[in-house]
C-alpha cells in the first residue's frame, strides 16, 4: 500500500513510476503522468496528482477572490484562507483547493498551522511551490 499524506493510494501498486529530473525539479512520473514530485527528500503530490488521487487531507481552502492569484503562482496570504486542515504545522507540504469544487490549486509549504492561516488576518499562510498551469502542470511526455 502507498501511503501518502495519511492516505491509502492502493490503485497505484500496479503502476509503471519513472524519475526524472527537469531544472530544479525531481518529478515521478506514474504510468507517464506527473503525479508526484521529489522536495527534501521526500515524496509529495503535483497538483495533477492531488488532483488525479483525489487528496483529502492537508487542504488549506482559498475564497475565490484568491484563484486567479494562486493560479498565477502567489504565495497564499491568511485573509483568503477560509479553512485549513487543523492538523497541518509550520513547514509542512499541503494542497491548496479553491473553496467552491474543492479543486487543487497549488501545492505549498505552510508558513503557520493550519488553525493560525484561518485565524490571523495578516500574513503569508502558503509559500507556493507548484501551481495550475505551471511548467510541470504543462510537462508533456
Amino acid at each position: 500500500m502507498i501511503s501518502l499524506f495519511g492516505e491509502e493510494i492502493s490503485k497505484l501498486e500496479k503502476s509503471v513510476f519513472e524519475k526524472i529530473t527537469i531544472g530544479e525539479y525531481t518529478i515521478i512520473l506514474v504510468d507517464g503522468k506527473p503525479l508526484f514530485i521529489e522536495l527534501e527528500g521526500a515524496i509529495y503530490p503535483t497538483v495533477k496528482g492531488a488532483l488525479e488521487l483525489k487528496l483529502k487531507k492537508r487542504q488549506v481552502v482559498v475564497d475565490k477572490g484568491a484563484i486567479r492569484f494562486v493560479y498565477n503562482g502567489a504565495d497564499i496570504m491568511s485573509p483568503g484562507v477560509v479553512e485549513a486542515d487543523p492538523e497541518i504545522n509550520e513547514g509542512e507540504l499541503v494542497i491548496v483547493v479553491e473553496e467552491i469544487h474543492r479543486k487543487p490549486l497549488a501545492v505549498g509549504k505552510a508558513l503557520m498551522d493550519g488553525a493560525s492561516m484561518v485565524e490571523a488576518t495578516s500574513g503569508k499562510a502558503v509559500k507556493s511551490i507548484i501551481h495550475v498551469g505551471d511548467k510541470i502542470w504543462n510537462l508533456e511526455i
